[in-house]
Parts: C-alpha cells; structure tokens; sequence
C-alpha cells in the first residue's frame, strides 16, 4: 500500500492510499481518481515528505483534517440512513426510480458503466468519498 498527497485543479488537497504506484497510475490515466471535495478527476499528485518515525515516538493519535471530519461525518450519516445494497445498487435504483420499490435512501457499489448509465436515465447517483468498512481490509 502507499499513500500519496493529492491535489485537484480546484486547489482541493486530500489523501488517498493505493496498492501500489503502478495502481494508482492505472486508476489516474483512466480519470478515476477522484477528488473527495468536489469530484472532479483533473487530480495530481502533491509534494509530499516520507514520514520518518522517531525511536522514541509513541503511539498517538493523528489530528483530522477538515476534510477528513466532514468526511466521516458524511459516512456516519449515510450508514446511519440509508440502507447498503451492495454490488445490487443498479439495480436497486432502478427499482425505486420506477417505483417497483420502497422509495428509500440506498448507497452500495455500481460500476462506471453502470453509474453512467443510471445518469443517463435520469436516475441520480453520486460518487461517495468512502468505500464500505468491511472493503476497508
């Protein structure tokens, strides 16, 4: 895993981890990197110093950023309302857009071609700045 500094070419700083450096290269030439601000893809690697731990360094907690704050407080409120559909998020608003289920907040994984599609369709869907917790591992 590495983690790298990004900026977006609104001025959004954020970070991001990735498998590896040939990941994140894969991800940034297909414009799937993301900024977590405002979504937009023109987003590009930040200066950034390694982190060199000292010896007698213990353990502590990180300060959180802003970002980082609205971020999981955005989290919280999103698995706190909304039901996760997973991989069946597709299909699942498109269910409730035609009123063949519950009108109901959902959140869950779609592909881009997916996304795309809904969009197309006038079903509205957004990227969310977070993966589910479970996928976090």
């Amino acid at each position: 895993m590495i983690r790298y500094a990004l900026k977006c070419a609104n001025g959004h700083d954020f970070e991001s981890w990735f498998a590896s450096a040939a990941a994140y290269d894969a991800l940034a030439a297909k414009g799937m990197v993301t900024c977590v601000v405002c979504g937009g893809s023109d987003v590009t690697k930040a200066v950034m110093a390694p982190r060199v731990a000292k010896e007698e360094a213990q353990p502590s907690k990180a300060p959180v950023s802003d970002v980082e704050a609205k971020i999981a407080a955005l989290r919280a409120k999103i698995e706190g309302e909304a039901t996760y559909v997973g991989g069946r998020f597709a299909e699942e608003a498109r269910a409730i857009h035609k009123s063949d289920a519950p009108d109901t907040a959902i959140w869950g994984e779609a592909s881009p071609a997916d996304a795309k599609s809904l969009l197309e369709d006038g079903i509205p869907v957004a990227p969310l700045p977070f993966k589910p917790k479970r996928k976090m591992t």
